[in-house]
């Protein structure tokens, strides 16, 4: 029998047992005949009634509560077998090429402004605090697009770029502790050294650990040198500290967020930048209240998900600003209160939203997600008088300076900007996974664009291109 046991109630004074219409009996000859346990409980002056209904309801919940229990333990204990199977076989996998050199495919970008090629690469074993993994999804992000076409100051070439990946451990280099073969990381642009000598990692107030800055922003490892190599033997630059534009990559151990193996990797690698950014703007950078009011400049996946942030943390006013209108929708459902067009203005963005209901003085909290430094100060100019706060998130292109006038700081406004919404990349990333994986913090909307294999890379730039991408993700 497909239950073990099926419980029904029966009063014995319900009009509709006298009238034949009930025929409990027939029941328990059908459920006999086909060897299906029975258990029909018969009670004395209990009618066809909600009183009826509401005697034996708890009886009916623990039930199935406890059958429900045992069905859902069973259903993990066979996941759980088959990603211990999974996790033994990658770990055979893996063994045969730990300490080996990989050949792998990947994108190489290898001049601005050109599309990036496909190419058969050579991966180095890690070196002592490094992580080599395959990279199983990657998520496109505007920083990627802004380095490839020549914006910015500290892009070199040839390279290969990305930084929002979802990857397996498959080796370890000698000193390496925090994670092993098999184990699922988000890789970090943003390291975390956590070493008690680290002020910034031990401080509550940033997130920015110098450890390997130095030599991350000169496209090598922290010994100075790359592990990738192209078919003539000639080295290829690392971005970012990530480089996940290839099948196979090399972190530095305090840039892998280990994260739980059941978080699908195609959803988590968004983790890896733009959404955690939005949401730590809100939620570190800026602390937005309960009650507070926010303007939302840009609606791409950052200024998104700070709109998703701040509908979270209890705003009670979110205006969306964009030129593209097709985006009010997604902010709408979000939590966006307002839309505007800031297009189809006949005054500057900033005064249209201070001549707003309710927003005489300015909105407490406002963000800039655009890079635009027009935009950045408009972002400020309507922050609230006296206490109004402005964040920067964008990032502009080189040689672009912000400016305002100093009244605007001197009447109460404060201007700040974030990295990584200041969350620190081992600690926080799990914690933002665990809460996507609980369904508290739903991420599938910023998922616009699907596509199979690295060498689909460029077409994922081109829906990026498009203004209708929120994020492309590229699963290899």
């Amino acid at each position: 029998a497909e239950y073990d046991d099926i419980l029904v109630d029966q009063g014995l004074a319900d009009q509709f047992l006298a009238e034949g219409q009930l025929l409990p009996e027939n029941l328990e000859a059908a459920a006999a005949e086909v060897g299906q346990t029975l258990t029909v409980r018969r009670h004395e002056k209990y009618d066809h009634s909600y009183y009826f209904i509401a005697a034996f309801i708890g009886d009916h919940v623990a039930f199935h509560s406890k059958r429900l229990r045992k069905a859902v333990g069973k259903k993990r204990a066979a996941e759980a077998e088959a990603k211990a199977e999974a996790s033994a076989l990658a770990g055979a996998s893996f063994s045969e090429t730990a300490g080996k050199p990989i050949k792998c495919r990947a994108m190489v970008a290898r001049a601005p402004k050109q599309p990036m090629v496909c190419e058969e690469i050579t991966v180095d074993p890690p070196k002592a605090g490094e992580v080599r993994v395959r990279v199983v999804a990657n998520a496109l992000c505007h920083t990627d697009i802004y380095t490839l076409d020549g914006f910015d100051p500290e892009g070199l070439f040839p390279s290969i770029l990305g930084h929002e990946a979802g990857a397996i451990v498959e080796s370890v280099g000698p000193g390496v502790t925090s994670v092993a073969p098999g184990d699922h990381v988000v890789p970090g642009y943003t390291p975390q050294c956590s070493l008690p000598s680290c002020v910034f990692c031990m401080s509550p107030k940033t997130n920015l650990c110098p450890a390997i800055r130095s030599t991350q922003g000169r496209g090598v490892m922290p010994d100075g040198t790359t592990r990738f190599k192209d078919k003539d033997g000639n080295p290829i630059y690392h971005f970012m500290g990530c480089s996940s534009f290839s099948e196979y990559t090399v972190l530095a151990e305090i840039s892998c967020a280990k994260i739980s193996k059941e978080a699908p990797l195609e959803k988590a690698c968004l983790f890896g930048c733009g959404v955690s950014t939005g949401l730590g703007a809100v939620w570190n950078t800026c602390g937005v209240e309960t009650g507070a009011t926010v303007a939302v400049f840009g609606l791409g996946a950052v200024g998104l998900s700070v709109i998703q942030g701040a509908k979270y943390a209890g705003a009670s006013r979110i205006i969306a600003v964009d030129i593209n209108k097709g985006k009010f929708d997604m902010a709408r459902k979000l939590g966006a209160t307002d839309c505007v067009d800031s297009s189809k203005l006949d005054k500057p963005v900033q005064q249209h939203i201070v001549g707003m209901n309710g927003f005489l003085w300015g909105a407490d909290y406002t963000f800039d997600c655009t890079g635009n430094v027009k935009v950045m100060r408009a972002a400020l100019e309507c922050a609230h008088r006296g206490w109004g706060v402005s964040c920067v998130i964008g990032v502009a292109a080189s040689g672009h300076e912000i400016s305002t006038r100093p009244f605007q700081l001197v009447t109460g406004r404060v201007w700040k900007g974030t990295a990584f919404g200041g969350f620190k990349t081992r600690t926080d990333v799990p914690k933002l996974v665990e809460r996507m994986m609980s369904g508290e913090l739903p991420i599938d909307h910023f998922i616009t664009h699907r596509f199979e294999g690295v060498d689909k890379t460029n077409e994922a730039v081109e829906a990026l291109h498009s203004g209708e991408c929120l994020r492309a993700v590229v699963e290899y």
